[in-house]
């Protein structure tokens, strides 16, 4: 028997995406409602770990029944898909800026978004884009989903037989990059703003979860003091971001919890992510059960819409956080601006979602068999 959809997996990755480009539009006040601003981790965390799970229950299954290549195939395949996504975005992005720059004499655009190395040195850019070295601004997310997808056949093969020594094996080498200061290389220099050594423990921990590891947990999660505790730390969490954006309050923070805590380094997954993370998603477990009769409300349906087609609605929404921006740049930098841009992209997401979602249902049909007077012996003929 086929297990049920979990609609707290697409609500939450829809909710996430649509935070992803409410954040990723420069000075978009409408980001004050995003939860970066009131905890240490913010929607990639979100994305990744529900990333690693639906990953883990989608392929877990084939390589189960189909073996370790099969399943691994269509690991591969998926990843593949997402890395020509990535090209192709890639491409109209980059066109996309550049149009406009010229189109409006505004040369900062190439600036700000990290394309004047491509307009520099073109056919050096374009290799480094491809293989995945050179990123312009909000172009981070997929190439780490690439990389965390495109490693994750061997990964969920050791999952499927011992969860634990490949959990175990994922804390180590989200140690041994602690350790080390490991990274992959970045073009024109550094280290990938989401270090995948780093970010491969959430989306393993995801998959973990998926696979056996939520029921382990489930007493756990659901103890009056490990609420009280995720309680806790998330409020701490809020009252130290209260420091970042009101700095005399600042001062009442002893400097031995400073010295503790800074800097929370979200490129390398800082511990302190990971907790607050995994503090909502105990606050988050307790406030909506996976039976809720409210996720079947239509209110939800355009957030678990998007979810369900997170690759393309993602993809959306780098064009249309830029689009915020120039929007902002060049015709009006006020809050009802804002309201208005993030209202439009969010909507437009949602449309979209519904278009994919509804022209997928009609593939899965099929052509259909055709009307009786449309068959051929049949047209025209009469009783």
């Amino acid at each position: 028997m086929k297990a049920e959809r979990d609609l707290r997996l697409d609500l939450f990755r829809g909710l996430a995406l649509w935070l992803i480009f409410l954040d990723h539009i420069p000075s978009n006040s409408m980001s004050w409602i995003t939860i970066r601003n009131y905890g240490f981790s913010d929607a990639t965390e979100i994305f990744v770990f529900i990333s690693g799970f639906t990953a883990a229950f989608v392929y877990g299954r084939a390589m189960r029944e189909n073996g370790f290549m099969v399943g691994g195939v269509r690991v591969m395949r998926r990843a593949w898909q997402i890395y020509v996504a990535h090209v192709f975005l890639f491409a109209i992005y980059l066109a996309e800026i550049a149009y406009i720059s010229q189109r409006f004499d505004n040369p900062l655009f190439t600036e700000e978004m990290g394309i004047l190395d491509f307009l520099k040195q073109p056919d050096v850019t374009i290799i480094q884009a491809l293989l995945l070295k050179f990123k312009p601004v909000n172009m981070d997310v997929l190439p780490l989903y690439i990389v965390l997808l495109g490693t994750f056949a061997p990964m969920l093969w050791l999952l499927l037989r011992s969860p634990s020594l490949a959990l175990a094996l994922s804390g180590l080498i989200y140690v041994l990059m602690w350790w080390f200061d490991w990274n992959f290389p970045a073009y024109p220099g550094g280290g990938w703003i989401f270090n995948p050594l780093a970010w491969q423990l959430l989306f393993v921990f995801g998959a973990w979860c998926a696979l056996g590891g939520a029921r382990r947990l489930d007493r756990w999660v659901h103890s009056w003091w490990v609420l009280g505790l995720a309680i806790a730390y998330v409020l701490f969490c809020f009252a130290i971001t209260l420091t970042w954006h009101i700095p005399r309050l600042g001062g009442y923070v002893p400097q031995v919890i400073g010295d503790l805590i800074y800097p929370i380094d979200k490129t390398n997954l800082d511990v302190l992510r990971i907790a607050h993370f995994l503090s909502l998603a105990v606050i988050t477990i307790w406030l909506v059960p996976r039976n809720a009769a409210w996720l079947k409300l239509p209110l939800f349906r355009p957030l678990i819409l998007c979810g369900q087609n997170s690759l393309e609605i993602f993809c959306l929404g780098i064009f249309l956080a830029f689009a915020g921006h120039f929007i902002f740049t060049t015709i009006s930098n006020r809050l009802g601006m804002h309201i208005l841009v993030s209202v439009a992209g969010v909507s437009i997401m949602a449309a979209m979602a519904w278009f994919i979602s509804w022209y997928k249902k009609i593939e899965r049909r099929g052509p259909g068999a055709r009307p009786p007077a449309a068959r051929p012996g049949l047209a025209g003929g009469g009783a």
